[in-house]
């Protein structure tokens, strides 16, 4: 199921079956303003340069994913509860990140 018609998948769902994290690069983790989630931020992935890549919304947990390619990303979290940034050098496999968000 898709999250307000943008296509994205339900954000805390297990990754698919066919998903070879040998292969695949997925980066996911979740936005926390202090130590409770954020549910409902929007979380976009930016290349090395800063171009926007994609954007998805976090589940009720505060949950994020995205299929990427290895390299340096940058993820930036927009909500009511504030806006954070986290960096991370993603490599094949899961890539786990935590995006702290402050007013």
């Amino acid at each position: 199921m898709s999250i307000d018609g943008c296509g994205a998948p339900e954000q805390g769902t297990p990754l698919p079956a066919g998903v070879d994290v040998e292969k695949e690069t997925v980066i996911s983790g979740v936005v926390q303003a202090g130590d409770t989630p954020v549910a409902g931020a929007y979380v976009r992935l930016l290349d090395a340069t800063g171009e926007f890549t994609a954007e998805v919304v976090t589940s009720q947990a505060g949950q994020f994913r995205f299929f990427a390619a290895p390299g340096t990303w940058t993820l930036r979290a927009l909500s009511r509860a504030g806006n954070g940034d986290a960096t991370v050098a993603a490599d094949r496999g899961i890539n786990q990140v935590a995006v702290s968000v402050t007013v």
